[in-house]
């Protein structure tokens, strides 16, 4: 799973500028799925859904308001422990488990050694990366996430609130004392936590773990993707004498955008496709070394992005960070094509017909229940799942997705249904909301980050806006009902099927209300101690040792 890849950037979906022969080659050599769905927009309610099988609501993980992923690792909110991913039911079933790089569900619950969130309590026996996501706070020079707005940071504004706060406490600057004395305290206050916060968040967000020891508090991206490489070649090399699964996540390409020296320079699209090159490479890598193991013909793989790419990524020097989606309109955070339409490639040596294309619409929770149905798993009966199992269209006995109606959330809240209905070629899709984008013509949300889903950020339509994808995948026309005859009865059905879906719906704690987001001093990793912030780099010589033994 690639982070914040867009559909556009590979080879195999169209790129012509950016070489991703490594990965082309899983296309080449087996399925490339055109119609391949995320179950949200943004990272860890898709990471969630991908690993459950089930909508991020159902497990609390979908956000609500402005809490749309989670933020801190001292914060309590994660992928609760009553869920079953397809790692825990395969290490169930005798299988090594790993995961190497990103995870972004959470760490602990109650102190900071209770790990209820690690990937080590989601059945995976192995973890080398990161636990929460890969910000530009990991990164000298590259800004912070906690901004204001695009261009007004976090550590841009704490030290002018010092400043002035300190001038008027100091009566440097006329002021009515009354007003003074009700002011300059909480702005001192207030500018202290302000930067305080901004100076701690590497310390308190950037860490490299191997299971439960942290090995690196900051990390350091330097050789990082050749460091998680050598973990998942180690990993296979470790396995080969039994069943494993391998879980590879990249911390590339989300920002802070960086790359190997080796890569730096050798795309035309400047960081992010030197970024791309290099995961292509460490594709290639794994590919290498199954051959290498004679593991080939015994191994599926799979890959695919956790969203679209991000298109609101700019620089403070006006450098745009994101990348490619394709035809498909606007990109993460938003529930158009572009946001959730990502790369699916599914190589299966002497099951998976070399250069099958499947276009029906598929889901990253179809996974879960394909994964069980090769392991020989059985599926949970004591709650929903929304995946359906890939097999029969990977070996051409359908080419129907199993799937009717896709419901696409912004957070909490259904902003978009998908149907397909088994009587005609149409995809239909309908919109109750859209995000409000920076101007009619663009498809970006450049007003803030992402584009959020509360009522201030959003225009409701009524009627719904209608697509149907089959014809119109660029979502550039809606239709009304002069051009569409079958218009109400279109949105009717549709509208029922909502209704049905949210029937389905138990209480669930939300994983990312307010309690649960706010950092903890009890639950802070740290592997010195508070007064040395929380610094460290572990087992140096072995990572170099590995190092300088892997080939670029």
């Amino acid at each position: 799973m690639v982070d914040d890849l867009g559909i556009g950037d590979l080879g195999c979906f169209g790129n012509k500028t950016l070489r991703t022969p490594h990965i082309d080659s899983l296309a080449s050599d087996g399925a490339r799925l055109t119609h391949h769905i995320a179950a949200a927009p943004l990272c860890s309610p898709s990471r969630a859904a991908f690993l459950t099988g089930r909508l991020p609501v159902r497990s609390g993980t979908a956000g609500s308001g402005q809490s749309m992923v989670f933020l801190f690792n001292a914060a309590s909110g994660g992928l609760p422990p009553s869920e079953v991913t397809f790692a825990s039911v395969l290490q169930q079933q005798g299988y090594n488990t790993a995961l190497v790089g990103k995870w972004h569900l959470g760490l602990n619950c109650i102190s900071a050694s209770d790990r209820c969130h690690h990937p080590n309590s989601h059945g995976f026996h192995y973890f080398f990366g990161i636990p929460l996501t890969n910000l530009r706070d990991c990164h000298p020079g590259h800004g912070t996430v906690f901004r204001f707005h695009k261009f007004v940071q976090l550590k841009t504004w704490a030290p002018i609130l010092l400043i002035a706060s300190l001038a008027f406490y100091f009566r440097l600057i006329p002021f009515p004392r009354l007003i003074l004395v009700l002011t300059a305290g909480p702005l001192v206050f207030g500018a202290l936590v302000l930067y305080g916060c901004s100076f701690l968040v590497p310390y308190m967000n950037c860490i490299l773990m191997r299971n439960a020891e942290i090995m690196e508090q900051p990390f350091s991206t330097v050789n990082l993707t050749q460091r998680m490489t050598s973990e998942a070649v180690g990993f296979m090399e470790r396995s080969r004498g039994g069943p494993f699964l391998l879980f590879v996540t990249y911390l590339q390409v989300h920002t802070a955008l960086f790359a190997h020296d080796h890569f730096r320079g050798s795309s035309p699209h400047g960081i992010y496709g030197d970024a791309v090159h290099e995961v292509d490479w460490s594709v290639g890598q794994i590919l290498r070394s199954l051959d290498q193991l004679g593991l080939r013909d015994d191994t599926v793989v799979y890959l695919t992005s956790d969203q679209g790419a991000h298109l609101e990524e700019v620089t403070f020097t006006g450098e745009r960070h994101g990348g490619s989606n394709g035809i498909y309109r606007a990109g993460k955070s938003t529930n158009f094509e572009g946001g959730i339409r990502v790369p699916g490639l599914v190589r299966w040596p002497g099951t998976v017909s070399p250069g099958l294309v499947i276009d029906a619409p598929t889901s990253l929770m179809d996974l879960f229940p394909t994964v069980l149905q090769l392991s020989g798993g059985r599926l949970p009966h004591d709650r929903v799942i929304d995946g359906r199992s890939l097999l029969d269209l990977l070996t051409a006995k359908s080419q129907r997705s199993e799937h009717e109606f896709m419901f696409h959330y912004c957070t909490d809240v259904i902003q978009a249904v998908r149907w397909i209905p088994t009587d005609s070629s149409s995809v239909w899709k309908l919109f109750y909301f859209t995000p409000i984008f920076d101007n009619e013509h663009s498809s970006t949300c450049f007003h803030s980050h992402v584009c959020f889903c509360h009522e201030a950020a959003v225009k409701r339509h009524n009627p719904p806006l209608l697509f149907d994808l089959s014809r119109d995948p660029t979502e550039s026309q809606s239709l009304t009902p002069d051009s569409e005859p079958e218009f109400w009865s279109i949105v009717d059905r549709m509208t029922s099927a909502v209704w049905h879906h949210q029937a389905t719906l138990e209480a669930t704690p939300n994983q990312m209300a307010m309690e649960n987001m706010i950092p903890r001093l009890s639950l802070q990793p740290c592997c010195s101690t508070f007064t040395e912030l929380c610094r460290c780099k572990r087992n140096a010589s072995k990572v170099q040792a590995t190092e300088s033994n892997w080939e670029l």
